[in-house]
This record gives structure tokens, C-alpha cells and sequence, in this order.
């Protein structure tokens, strides 16, 4: 099969094309087997909203459902092995890609509970759990960059487990996920863990930045609030790829760890899809390209890229001045940058603990109807 050259274009720029979406429909027709050989889908990434939306739709998990029931399973026991099921044989459909890209890519992220993202002992208990549960060396086990989220980075990559860390929104706090990682590294250096074998993606949100700062520019409404729309999400990312830099390219203590074997964390650009329709809809994909970065895009997304992306080079190295100018300017007419992000992080954690409520509900009620 021919690869979409878009797409193609995207991978050889040194962006890793992963799809956000899984669903045992999607691993059952071939969808991302199709996926793989067509537009250059390297990876998957799944949340408590996918696998919502994935188990509330057709009927692909009704057998699996009703034989969990008639085994007396409770209901995260049932999510728990619906979820890392379909984790597990979508690693398995990836396992060529993981195998020639050296673990680099071919890699299947599964989220711990959205519930325990603020208390740091039960997300590593629930990370390791899941890591032994899909049990496959190419998942990547998801841990929301909150504030309790970070040491439990750097504890998981302790112990030789490959992270995927969500839910970052701004560049201070994707220093602090860097820093984790490093620290995690160190301790997996000094206990005799592979470092070669661990990897790590950070996961940086682009389109909800726009959509919330958005908000506050229209509420101040001047014309030169106005004119700064639509760019801090793609600024936002732009400097969280310097900031990459500053710490894996030529970084003193990154190269301590590179020596044995140590694998940069790469920067995912996450929430690709764009919410306002007067934006283009590859914004943050078009204008996100440099080497060694992810993007994550819902299928719609990696779509439009298919059909019309014009991928134009390297659109992020040497952007760093311009993007910290346009945050200047956002906080000179009275954007409060801190809040933004702490609203994100807190509606990130909201929005996946509300779809993972929705979830629990619906296979609840599922239960009892295979029940009666």
C-alpha cells in the first residue's frame, strides 16, 4: 500500500504520526492496520474520554461484557479488562513498527484512573498495575502532570516502566515533567534497569490553550486583544520545544544519562484538533513540525492532513523569540497566564474524571442487564 504523502512528508520531517483513538471496532475491521500502511500512523493514544465514547457505541463489547457479568467481575474489574485489552492487542498490531523504529515508536498509551490523579501512591500502584496488565514492552503508561503527578514520574520510571506524561499546558510545568524524567532516569541508572529500554513522551495540550485564552481576549474585546487570537496555542508549544532542547540537546545532566543509554523525552503535541472553525483545521499539526516530536490527531484531524496539509518544513526551530513575544504581549493587556493553565489542568482532570464517571455508569448498567 502507498502511503498519503502528506503524511509521509510529516514522518520524514521527524514527526511521529500517532492516531488519538482506539476502539475494538477500529482493531476488528482492520481500521488500524489500514491506518499504519496508508497515513503513516506510528502509535496510538487512548483516555478515559476515548474509551467512553468507544464502549457507549455498536455492540463490539457486549459478549466480553456479558461473560465479565456472568463471572461475577464488579465494574472496574470489567473496565479495567475491556480497556487493557484492547490496549494489548493494539500494541500487538503495532509491534512491527515498535520492533524497526529501535521501541522509538510503535508505542499504545493507557491512562491510570482520572480519579487517582491527584494522589501521587495510587497513580504508581495503578501505573505498575496496568504495565503488568497489558504486560507488552511498546505500551506507554499515562500519567496527568499534576502537582502530586510528578513524583510519580519519576517512581514509575524508576522502576524500568515507559511513561507517556498528560495533561501539561504550560512550559513550566513541562520543565518540572523533564525534570521528573531525569530524576527517574538517575534512580533507574543506579538500581540496574536498561535505560535504553525506557521511554517517554510529554504530552503538551495545544488547542485548548487557544480556546480558553481566546475566551478572555473576546471578553476584553480591544482590537489589539483581538488581533493576538488564535496564537498562544501554537506559541505555547513553540517554547515548550526550546525548552526541550535547552534540556536534551547538549543538557549536562542529560548527557550523564545519554552515555548509558538514555532516550530523550520527545514533546507530543496533544488536542490537535481545532475547535474554531475560522482556524485553519491543520494549524496545530502544519504548524508544529520539527524533529523529534509526536502529534497525536483524532481521526478527523489526520484526515484533513491527508487531504489538504501542506507541510512546509521545519515550523517550530528558531521560533522561540516571536512565541515568548506574543506571551508578552497576552500578559501586558492583562491575560493572567497563570490562571489559564491552572483552569486547564483542573478541567483536563475534570473532563476525563466526568467520562470516566459516564463510563463506569453505562457498563454498570450493562452488567445488570447481562445479569438479569
Amino acid at each position: 500500500m502507498t502511503q498519503n504523502p502528506n503524511l509521509a512528508a510529516l514522518s520524514a520531517e521527524g514527526v511521529s504520526v500517532w492516531l488519538d483513538d482506539l476502539s475494538r471496532e477500529r482493531l476488528q475491521t482492520g481500521n488500524l492496520q489500514n491506518l499504519i500502511d496508508t497515513h503513516s500512523v506510528v502509535g496510538v493514544t487512548t483516555n478515559p474520554s476515548i474509551f467512553q465514547a468507544a464502549l457507549s457505541k455498536g455492540t463490539a463489547y457486549d459478549d466480553q461484557v456479558k461473560e465479565l457479568a456472568e463471572r461475577g467481575a464488579d465494574v472496574d474489574a470489567t473496565i479495567r479488562t475491556v480497556t487493557t485489552d484492547d490496549v494489548r492487542n493494539a500494541c500487538d498490531v503495532l509491534a512491527k513498527v515498535y520492533e524497526t523504529s529501535g521501541g522509538v515508536d510503535g508505542r499504545v498509551s493507557i491512562e491510570v484512573d482520572p480519579r487517582v490523579a491527584h494522589d501521587t501512591d495510587k497513580t504508581i500502584l495503578q501505573a505498575v498495575e496496568l504495565w503488568k496488565i497489558v504486560d507488552r514492552p511498546n505500551v506507554l503508561i499515562k500519567i496527568p502532570a499534576t502537582k502530586a503527578g510528578l513524583p510519580a514520574i519519576t517512581a514509575v520510571i524508576a522502576e524500568g516502566i515507559s511513561v507517556n506524561v498528560t495533561l501539561i499546558f504550560s512550559v513550566e510545568r513541562h520543565r518540572e515533567v523533564m525534570d521528573a524524567y531525569l530524576a527517574g532516569l538517575e534512580k533507574a541508572k543506579d538500581t540496574g534497569h536498561d535505560l535504553s529500554k525506557i521511554h517517554s513522551v510529554a504530552s503538551f495540550f495545544v488547542s485548548r490553550v487557544d480556546t480558553e485564552i481566546d475566551k478572555r481576549l473576546e471578553d476584553i474585546g480591544s482590537e489589539e486583544a483581538l488581533e493576538l487570537r488564535g496564537k498562544a496555542g501554537v506559541a505555547n508549544a513553540r517554547l515548550a520545544y526550546a525548552a526541550y532542547q535547552q534540556v536534551f540537546v547538549g543538557g549536562e545532566r542529560f548527557e550523564a544519562l545519554a552515555a548509558d543509554g538514555a532516550r530523550v523525552q520527545r514533546p507530543l503535541w496533544a488536542s490537535t484538533g481545532v475547535k474554531n472553525p475560522d482556524y485553519s483545521d491543520t494549524l496545530y499539526v502544519t504548524e508544529l513540525v520539527a524533529k523529534n516530536t509526536v502529534n497525536t490527531m483524532p481521526e478527523k484531524t489526520l484526515e484533513a492532513v491527508a487531504d489538504h496539509g501542506e507541510v512546509k518544513g521545519d515550523t517550530i526551530s528558531g521560533t522561540a523569540g516571536a512565541s515568548q513575544m506574543v506571551f508578552d504581549q497576552l500578559a501586558s493587556i492583562g491575560i493572567d497566564l497563570t490562571d489559564v493553565f491552572l483552569v486547564l489542568e483542573n478541567e483536563g482532570v475534570d473532563k476525563f474524571e466526568k467520562s470516566w464517571g459516564e463510563l463506569l455508569e453505562a457498563t454498570q448498567g450493562q452488567l445488570d442487564e447481562k445479569k438479569s
